[in-house]
């Protein structure tokens, strides 16, 4: 089993309660739009980060980060890139994506808008954990934890860090 914290849309700004939030996760996914490399830094010194670049993200964080991330952990297929839409009205790199093989889960940000639900499309299940930044139109700060265990998603949590 591991646990995950999740994120996107950061623009720069790495709010202290996700520390708090996050301690006891195993690894951090970031959904892109990262802003400053520093935030990348700081995430790597705190727990393991898997990420993807998003479309406000300048050549230095390009250089480190794909457009798009595909991985296998405890059992559950992940796919991840920052543009991805959501269900009934995907982006093309993520149609492009789910037409080479469908995963167990699909994540994204961009939207800064919350959003769990399955697929029955696709028979997967979809997370957008919302912006836990300071630029957007959002108004509350929000994040998500969970477990992977053997196949399945369990013990989701979403979070709100607090007003924008």
């Amino acid at each position: 089993m591991k646990k995950i914290g999740l994120l996107s849309d950061t623009h720069s700004y790495l709010d202290p309660k996700v520390f708090h939030y996050f301690k006891e996760v195993d690894e951090i996914w970031h959904a892109g739009d990262i802003g400053d490399y520093s935030v990348i830094e700081d995430l790597k010194r705190f727990k393991p980060l898997r990420a993807v670049f998003g479309n406000i993200d300048d050549t230095l964080v390009r250089k480190e980060l794909n457009e798009t991330l595909r991985f296998t952990i405890e059992g559950v297929d992940v796919l991840m890139t920052h543009i991805g839409g959501k269900p009934t009205n995907y982006s093309k790199i993520a149609i492009q994506e789910l037409s080479k093989e469908v995963p167990n889960l699909f994540i994204c940000g961009h939207s800064h808008i919350l959003l769990v639900k399955m697929d029955p499309k696709y028979n997967m299940l979809f997370m957008n954990p919302g912006a836990c930044g300071n630029k957007g139109f959002h108004k509350v700060k929000t994040i998500l934890r969970f477990e992977v265990d053997q196949g399945k998603i369990k013990n989701l949590e979403a979070i709100e860090l607090g007003n924008r």
